[in-house]
């Protein structure tokens, strides 16, 4: 994952490539992490890299398959709101990235099959965070959400991971990806610059 989106093709290239640049943030932010660590909280936030991770597959799924696709997912409704902000029993980082990046080729192949952006995705109606007045957004207004939500949870995970050892999210991409000699030499050239 370079630090910056690829360039793209067109809009929707470009939507789906800015909200994977946003899911490879969180992915980021656990590397080299313990399931304990990557489940610990220290802030005083009730938050964690986990829970961050369990909780926005679980929302983009839901946008994407019950908003968009309305296809009904009772797995998403099974569980109590706050055990979707934590990793269970039995759960695992791992397991956490795997079903992410489950979601993330689920999105894509439901926003591959639609050839209008602009298609009518109808508002639930009884949600209380939800407009009352508007019948209808569009697919593209749910991409552009999604990357918001999952862009606002990455600022989020980034706090948390460096309240936990000091990881920063360029030290640990270049971790993560085998370019830490490159940094090195970058930021060695760039702290020596008097611009």
């Amino acid at each position: 994952m370079p630090g910056t989106v690829r360039p793209v093709s067109d809009e929707r290239d470009g939507l789906l490539a800015y909200l994977a640049q946003q899911r490879d943030a969180l992915r980021i932010a656990v590397h080299g992490l313990t399931d304990e660590q990557a489940a610990s909280k220290p802030t005083v936030s009730a938050l964690s890299l986990a829970g961050l991770i369990k909780h926005v597959a679980r929302v983009e799924r839901y946008w994407m398959v019950e908003i968009v696709a309305q296809r009904e997912v009772p797995e998403l409704h099974d569980q109590d709101y706050e055990a979707g902000f934590r990793l269970e029993a039995g759960e695992t980082v791992a397991g956490l990235l795997d079903t992410y990046a489950a979601v993330a080729a689920e999105t894509e192949a439901i926003v591959g099959g639609i050839a209008d952006l602009g298609q009518p995705v109808p508002v639930p109606k009884g949600v209380p965070w939800f407009p009352q007045d508007v019948e209808a957004w569009s697919v593209r207004w749910v991409l552009l959400h999604l990357i918001q939500e999952t862009a606002r949870h990455a600022g989020h995970a980034d706090i948390i991971r460096e309240s936990l050892d000091g990881g920063t999210m360029y030290a640990l991409m270049a971790a993560a990806e085998g370019w830490q000699a490159d940094l090195e030499r970058w930021q060695a050239e760039y702290s020596g610059r008097s611009d």
